[in-house]
């Protein structure tokens, strides 16, 4: 056996990458230009919701939608993917997406509406938005688990996931620094954010533009193989054994993030109103909030490959308990944190330590699961958990709306319950059992 064409190194992802065919290079492509989007706007949403009026109970309620939306989409996706082919489904999924960016441009513009007498306020649009620039989502989670899975020995997927995985990060650290650059250089944050809205759809229509004229889907059998609700019943039933303590933990966890997580940019910018001088430059928290979410990317990118590699040594648990405990304990450090621009530098580049346990984390999921069903276990594993987070944001709002620390300090208590369990309970892959 050739050990040299198993191993999976920091650059297999880039020679595989510029070596894909035209049709797959330009869905990667599309991939990256629409997490680009969804950086520079998703996490600025809920502030953007607060400026139009909207309450801590409305931008809970917004982030349990967000989680409805990540729970459901997939499989309407499929089905329709099925009727229309995966060309024209992109295309139509990539166009609504782009509209929902320039959907949310607008919301500031309508004015107020009475209708059977109930007033509706220009924030609602925003939640007709959000099912917009959500369908593209729909695509590529249980496809993209299965291809590394079949592409990778078992004992490499933490770093197989981790070299696929940076090229989508990248759009991800930099859409929020695209976003504070056009924040910084506007008077007011609303205008500043229909300026990145404005990028985030061009970002789409570029990308949605180039798919449908490049991409070549004649080969392609995704969505042929559903089989429907019995097929997931199925699928949920015949879960791995090992995989349902992680699945407990990982719900308890990510509930956890849920209950705040929309809250991190209203934290910064209003609970602790802290904002960025130093260097020649002065910005404003809503500026600073896109550089702290680039300091967390920065640590993210660069501790991937590192830690996935460590986890060959101790095994995939530690490293995704590591994961874990970040996600536990970052919300009381933020609410209870000074305001100082260095201490929420610090805390968010902490916090970014929690991507780098995520391949090892999604290597935990999909190792244990037969060769040919990478991709069902996987939809069906977070199908689960996503569907048991859907209340966590409203949950947190109601929280939030009485008392910030409350909220925060709860939601840290709920994912501390989440790591206890994991550690007594969490299964070790048998291919990382042995270390090194």
């Amino acid at each position: 056996m050739d050990t040299r064409r198993d191993a999976v190194d920091s650059f297999d992802s880039f020679r595989q990458f510029i070596g894909l065919e035209r049709d797959v290079l330009v869905l990667s492509v599309a991939m990256f230009a629409f997490s680009l989007s969804f950086q520079m706007t998703g996490r600025y949403v809920p502030e953007y919701l607060r400026v139009l009026g909207a309450g801590a109970t409305v931008v809970g309620l917004y982030g349990s939608v967000g989680n409805l939306i990540g729970a459901l989409y997939p499989y309407p996706g499929g089905a329709l993917s099925d009727r229309l082919g995966s060309r024209l489904s992109l295309t139509l999924f990539g166009t609504v997406s782009s509209a929902g960016f320039l959907f949310w441009f607008v919301a500031p513009q309508v004015p107020e509406v009475t209708l059977a007498g109930v007033s509706l306020e220009p924030w609602l649009w925003i939640f007709v938005g959000l099912f917009l620039t959500q369908a593209w989502k729909s695509f590529g989670l249980g496809a993209t688990f299965a291809i590394v899975k079949q592409s990778v020995p078992p004992e490499r997927l933490a770093m197989g996931f981790a070299s696929t995985e940076i090229f989508r990060r990248v759009g991800f650290l930099l859409g929020p620094l695209i976003a504070a650059a056009l924040l910084a250089a506007t008077a007011t944050f609303v205008e500043g954010f229909r300026y990145v809205l404005v990028v985030a759809a061009a970002f789409g229509i570029v990308a949605t533009v180039a798919q449908h004229v490049l991409y070549d889907a004649r080969e392609d059998s995704l969505g042929k193989s559903f089989e429907g609700l019995a097929q997931l019943r199925d699928d949920l039933r015949s879960l791995p054994p090992t995989l349902r303590p992680l699945l407990v933990a990982d719900t308890l966890v990510r509930f956890a993030n849920g209950m705040v997580y929309v809250f991190f940019v209203i934290v910064v910018t209003e609970f602790l109103a802290v904002g960025f001088t130093g260097f020649g430059v002065s910005l404003r928290p809503d500026a600073f909030f896109g550089v702290l979410l680039g300091v967390e990317m920065v640590v993210a990118l660069l501790t991937k490959l590192p830690v996935s590699k460590l986890a060959e040594r101790t095994g995939l648990k530690p490293v995704v308990g590591l994961g874990f405990a970040v996600y536990a304990v970052f919300p009381v450090l933020l609410i209870f944190a000074p305001a100082d621009q260095w201490v929420v530098v610090a805390l968010f580049a902490f916090s970014g330590l929690r991507f780098a346990g995520l391949p090892a984390h999604k290597a935990l999921i999909v190792g244990p699961a037969e060769r040919n069903a990478g991709g069902r276990v996987t939809g069906a594993y977070y199908l689960l958990r996503n569907t048991v987070v859907i209340p966590s944001a409203a949950l947190g709002g109601w929280l939030y709306a009485r008392d910030p620390t409350l909220a925060f300090s709860v939601a840290s208590l709920v994912g501390a319950v989440g790591v206890a369990y994991f550690a007594l309970r969490g299964k070790e892959f048998a291919a990382y059992a042995g270390g090194a």
